[in-house]
């Protein structure tokens, strides 16, 4: 399966294995990141052996997309980004909504117990 297909068809299984990844670790980094006119809040997880990142980044607005960067055989990056529909953000926890939301907020990046963000 290529990547964009997997993205565009499997985008909760990979945001269940991101959340998965993001709320065993101690501490969550959520980050604070912005482009020209655009902010958003972003958590992510490497695959370094497979040379990949996952992440969901919340911009304005409650829009939330679905971020995969990887490298391809001639060390080329390519970037595939995916808004996610309201089902896709209800894999979200709660929690890890609610400090997005504040990072974004704030323009500020915060880091807390991954345990606090599971429910």
């Amino acid at each position: 399966m290529k990547y964009e297909e997997l993205v565009k068809n499997n985008a909760a299984e990979l945001i269940e294995k991101l959340v998965t990844d993001v709320v065993t670790k101690d501490p969550v980094e959520i980050r604070f990141d912005f482009e020209d006119d655009d902010q958003w809040a972003i958590i992510s997880m490497h695959i370094y052996e497979e040379d990949k990142e996952i992440s969901v980044r919340l911009h304005a607005n409650h829009r939330y997309s679905l971020y995969f960067g990887y490298y391809d055989d001639e060390d080329e990056f390519f970037e595939i980004t995916k808004t996610l529909t309201e089902e896709e953000k209800d894999g979200l926890p709660k929690r890890l909504q609610k400090v997005m939301e504040k990072v974004l907020a704030d323009e500020k990046g915060m880091r807390m117990p991954g345990n606090f963000l599971s429910r």
